[in-house]
Formats: C-alpha cells, structure tokens, sequence
C-alpha cells in the first residue's frame, strides 16, 4: 500500500505485532487492535491472502492457505508534506506530515521460504543510465617510483 497517510513509525507499531504470525492469527491481531492504521494493514493482509488464493488457483501453484504466515511486514517512509503553522506574532512553524509505504509478505510454513504473495509495492527501483566507457588514453603513463 502506497501513499497512506500515516506516520510510518505509527505503522510499524501495528506491523511488529503481526510480524511471523499465522494469517488467520494476524487478522484477529488486526481486529482487536486500537490503533488507526490497523484497518488499513488488515485490508493490505486480505488483499495478500487474496492473491495467494489467486496463485493457488488460477496459476496452479502448490499453496496451502493454511499455513500461510506473514514473512515480512514493513513500514517504509513516503513524501513528506510540508505545511505551515501560524506562530505568535506574526511568525510561522514549519511542520512535516509524515506519509507511509507499507509492504507485506506471505510465505508459506514449512516450504523453504519461498516468497508467495505480497500485498503492497515496493517502489520500482531507479534505473541510471548506461555509463559510456572510456576509451584507452594514448597518452604517457608514470611509472610508480620507488
């Protein structure tokens, strides 16, 4: 899930207690917990379970639903909004709004610890451009001294 308006460190409160817990466990976990942003992760957990179901039927993979379990789970920073706080006289506070990217993985129990769904995106990551080589200078080497 990308773009969720909460701090990240709020996010990864919730994410710690379902961390290496079975599905079904972490979606009680999920359920009875106070927090914001746990209704947001049990969205992102049923949305995994989902594709896992997925991958179990329509790409027939191997997958038992049971055993699933939450491999990682991880809270990573976002842009950060910059807003304005008006300040006594006639001054103003610089104060950040925090956004959070959150990536979940399930894997199975028992099967190695191949990756099986995941529920959220990474951010694609950058491409550089190719770096053009240099070509054989004809010019005088030194010789190291001694």
């Amino acid at each position: 899930m990308r773009y969720l308006r909460v701090s990240p460190q709020k996010a990864r409160l919730v994410l710690e207690l379902i961390k290496g817990r079975k599905v079904e466990e972490a979606r009680n976990t999920l359920l009875f917990t106070k927090k914001r942003v746990a209704a947001h992760v049990g969205k992102l957990l049923q949305s995994a379970l989902d594709n896992a179901n997925f991958l179990s039927a329509e790409k027939n993979l191997d997958i038992e639903l049971d055993n699933l379990y939450v491999k990682s789970a991880i809270a990573n920073d976002g842009p950060r909004m910059k807003r304005i706080r008006p300040a006594p006289q006639g001054r103003a506070y610089r104060y950040q709004r925090r956004i959070a990217h959150i990536t979940l993985v399930l894997a199975e129990r028992g099967n190695g610890s191949a990756r099986v769904a995941s529920g959220g995106t990474a951010a694609p990551a950058k491409r550089r451009a190719p770096v053009a080589k240099k070509a054989a200078s004809g010019g005088k080497k030194k010789a190291a001294a001694k």
